[in-house]
């Protein structure tokens, strides 16, 4: 986006604006076009179906000695059980039209058959938080027996081809079919070298990864876009940071990836190179649009349960909830694990109706772009070196599409008025949520720039939403070029009120081409005579709205002057 050149002037062009043109409504607006539908290859996925809380996709959850009692003889009509749960036989778990999410637990010594462990002379396991022992895995005599199960079932019943089958866990893992690195710890403390685990990983990640293409060269039946590994950058293990970045390995080996704890939204989960993500130099986070992942069909996975539930006690739900899922989106989520009471997918539906149409979207096909404003503190990199940045570990923003930046001799913000510590757990830091303006430094600008991908050039109409508190009396609109010179939107005024409202613009022609003061796309100027706070921004694209009547009239022009600064 380039700078008009010689942009100085101090009158804007006759504007059509009409009262229709802004409303205001009381809290944050989810509200999307009546037109947009879920984007194909996204979804709640839980360990039960719930249609009514729009959660198709069920689990289905075997042993490995559940399937496998003997070796070379497998069994769909045995029960099984893992993880103090009861699993019905495969054949009846399968005999369910819906569609499915698929677990084999197979690190237990529990899981596992025991002619496996007999067979590989295995002699010692490791015992996890829950009480579990577990196998090494990496052992070549367990691993290759387990991959004989996983070809018979995933290529020659050809299990990994079945539609309704979403995702599969890699296997590999350990408590709960995570890739927790507890296990390997205690292992490497027994004399596991990184050397021998990750040739062990690196081989295992692209066999898997194989398996699920058929090990063959047809395109047509590869399905390996359905593997997920349940690891994370970064993970806490040993080998002094040499395994930080297995979970990024086992993306470009193919599979896709999942984490379990978005709900400690500002912690591990912003340098994040398995997804794309990256901390950039000035404090914000970035993603590599090009990163594989994003771009073949793979599984991008979260779980947003545990607010109240496993441990978890949270003061301001809402708030817990809201940014667990911006989290999740920001890291360009395509399913999402929920469980409807613990998740509040009742008490907060038109939010979470909201993140299900959100759900895997593309710049080129999202209906919006947004800016969560805040700066936080991300406390895993308070005492790692590794990766460095300004005024670390403070973080601006959750952005998606839209960016906001302290720019220019005007347009320097200052952390908003809502602090919050710990909320959720301890390592989730401190939060201020929101920006403000600073009039008495001459700071009165907040300004925006919109990706490329998602908008460019001249639009005919957008929809812009920004939730702002209404604190003081500050007179304020949003300023961006219409092809022809700078306009305003009606003004806001604020009515002191404490509340969090949401003012909506119908905007009729729009320039995003960066014709702004600092190369801007657009800003929110308070009006030069008292400060305001801004928490969220969104955009909407007019080609999402199906209906015409959903665009504000315009029924009258009135000229506006600006002074440029």
């Amino acid at each position: 986006m380039g700078l008009v050149s010689g942009y100085a002037r101090d009158e804007v062009d006759a504007r059509k604006r009409s009262t229709a043109a802004l409303t205001i409504t009381e809290g944050d607006d989810w509200s999307l076009p009546s037109g947009v539908t879920p984007k194909e290859g996204t979804g709640f996925f839980s360990e039960e179906r719930s249609l009514p809380h729009q959660v198709p996709i069920r689990s289905v959850d075997v042993s490995w000695r559940q399937i496998n009692p003997s070796q070379g003889v497998y069994n769909t009509s045995l029960a099984g059980s893992a993880q103090g749960m009861n699993f019905p036989s495969l054949d009846a778990q399968l005999a369910d039209p819906s569609p499915f999410w698929m677990r084999i637990w197979a690190s237990g010594l529990d899981w596992a058959p025991d002619w496996v462990v007999t067979d590989c002379g295995v002699t010692e396991t490791w015992q996890d938080y829950d009480g579990q022992y577990h196998i090494p895995i990496w052992d070549p005599c367990v691993w290759n027996h387990l991959m004989t199960c996983y070809r018979e079932f995933f290529i020659n019943r050809n299990l990994r081809s079945d539609d309704r089958l979403v995702m599969l866990y890699v296997p590999g893992a350990f408590t709960w079919c995570e890739f927790d690195f507890e296990i390997i710890e205690q292992a490497a403390s027994s004399g596991l070298t990184f050397t021998e685990f990750n040739a062990w990983f690196q081989a295992a990640m692209a066999e898997i990864v194989a398996i699920f293409n058929g090990e063959n060269a047809t395109a047509s039946d590869d399905f390996s876009y359905k593997l997920v590994y349940t690891g994370e950058d970064y993970p806490w293990g040993p080998w002094n940071g040499q395994a930080d970045f297995l979970a990024r390995d086992a993306v470009l080996a193919g599979c896709g990836i999942r984490t379990g704890i978005t709900e400690v939204f500002n912690f591990h989960l912003n340098h994040t190179p398995a997804y794309g993500a990256s901390i950039a130099p000035d404090g914000h986070i970035v993603v590599d649009e090009n990163w594989p992942l994003l771009n073949d069909g793979r599984v991008i996975a979260a779980e947003n349960e545990c607010f109240t539930a496993c441990g978890y006690a949270v003061s301001d739900v809402s708030y817990a909830v809201k940014m667990a899922n911006l989290k999740a989106l920001q890291l360009r989520v395509n399913y999402l694990y929920v469980v409807p009471e613990d998740s509040y997918l009742d008490t907060y539906a038109e939010h979470w109706e909201w993140v299900r149409l959100s759900l895997g979207r593309r710049a080129e096909d999202s209906p919006d772009a947004w800016v969560a404003l805040r700066e936080f503190q991300d406390m895993y990199w308070l005492n790692n070196d590794s990766h460095q940045w300004q005024d670390k570990p403070w973080i601006h923003n959750f952005e998606r599409w839209l960016v906001q930046k302290d720019i220019g001799t005007n347009g320097q913000t200052r952390r908003g008025t809502d602090m919050r510590v710990g909320e959720v757990d301890p390592d989730n830091g401190t939060s201020y949520e929101g920006r403000r303006t600073h009039h008495a430094n001459g700071q009165d600008y907040i300004y925006f720039y919109v990706d490329d991908l998602f908008l460019n050039g001249f639009c005919p109409s957008i929809q812009l939403k920004v939730t702002y508190l209404d604190t003081g009396h500050a007179q304020w609109t949003v300023e961006y070029f219409n092809g022809s010179g700078m306009v305003q939107t009606p003004v806001v005024v604020n009515q002191d009120t404490g509340e969090v409202k949401t003012a909506s613009f119908g905007i009729q022609g729009v320039d995003l081409n960066g014709s702004l003061p600092n190369q801007a796309d657009f800003r929110i100027y308070n009006g030069g005579a008292e400060d305001l706070e801004v928490r969220f921004v969104r955009m909407i694209k007019a080609a999402h709205w199906s209906r015409l009547e959903d665009w504000p009239d315009e029924i009258s022009i009135l000229p506006l002057v600006l002074q440029v600064q």
